[in-house]
């Protein structure tokens, strides 16, 4: 089976978002964990994460994964920006303990002009003050489009990040198609090539996640510019593609195209058609 599902909205709350992701033919979902934009949680309400739990075992959901807002940036020059990185990433993961055994993805950040090793310093030093081995949720560096002076565009830069981390087995990856296709990797010719490259660096086992999206820009533009499947520079057939490669198919699939839940519900019914079961 496909395991597939789009961003949703955590502010009717986590059951809702359960019933929503059923309506248009998803198995999964993503969600914000605060607001993306500034800094704002929703208080958790045990009950209505009861009911979001009942619907996912109910429905065999998957892992379901919420992503940490864009401005948690642990490696910006301002220390306030990186204390907010601390707060917000150690909150989030203290919150996720409502939701056991899922996902938590971030976006490593950007060291603005600091360099690329005082980046993954910092990074790692902020996973290694937020982590704790008693957590369930699986933390999940994001591969970046690398634009301005994002880290973690390379999957060097990644395996540096993990092996700086104390309890790097609580670390995986979750794979932009957008991102990394905008990175310099070219899976649309040459994803088994891709693969082997990524598995050689950081290891297959750490393929957690993928972010299923088209690209509004070329090969290698090192942009950050989503499109509807089959819009783009990567096109239907290699989203087909990676939908159905061996070493991806039992992977969750999130779709974050400029959709609404019904361009969601259209995209997701497309790619269920062409899965090969």
């Amino acid at each position: 089976m496909l395991n597939i599902g789009c961003h949703l909205s955590v502010s009717k709350g986590f059951e809702h978002m359960g019933k929503e992701a059923l309506e248009i033919g998803a198995n999964t979902f993503q969600y914000f964990s605060r607001n993306p934009r500034g800094s704002k949680v929703k208080k958790i309400d045990e009950k209505d994460i009861e009911g979001l739990i009942k619907i996912i075992r109910e429905n065999r959901f998957p892992v379901i994964l919420a992503h940490a807002p864009y401005t948690l940036n642990p490696c910006a020059a301002d220390t306030k920006i990186r204390e907010f990185a601390h707060l917000a990433m150690k909150g989030d993961l203290e919150n996720m303990e409502y939701l056991p055994g899922n996902l938590y993805t971030f976006h490593p950040g950007s060291h603005v002009g600091q360099g690329v090793e005082e980046g993954i310093e910092l990074i790692s030093g902020l996973l290694n003050n937020v982590l704790k081995a008693d957590f369930k949720t699986t933390v999940l560096l994001e591969t970046m489009s690398g634009k301005g002076s994002e880290v973690g565009s390379s999957f060097e830069e990644l395996r540096k990040i993990i092996d700086r981390v104390e309890l790097e087995e609580m670390l995986g990856v979750c794979f932009d198609t957008c991102h990394t296709y905008s990175a310099g990797y070219d899976i649309v010719n040459n994803l088994d090539g891709v693969l082997e490259e990524f598995d050689r660096i950081v290891g297959l086992e750490r393929l957690k996640a993928i972010h299923l999206n088209d690209s509004m820009t070329e090969f290698g533009s090192r942009k950050d510019r989503h499109a509807a499947i089959g819009d783009g520079s990567l096109g239907l057939p290699a989203i087909v593609n990676i939908i159905n490669h061996p070493l991806l198919r039992k992977l969750p699939f999130y779709l974050e195209t400029p959709n609404e839940l019904t361009g969601y519900a259209r995209e997701i019914k497309l790619l269920r058609e062409h899965y090969r079961e």
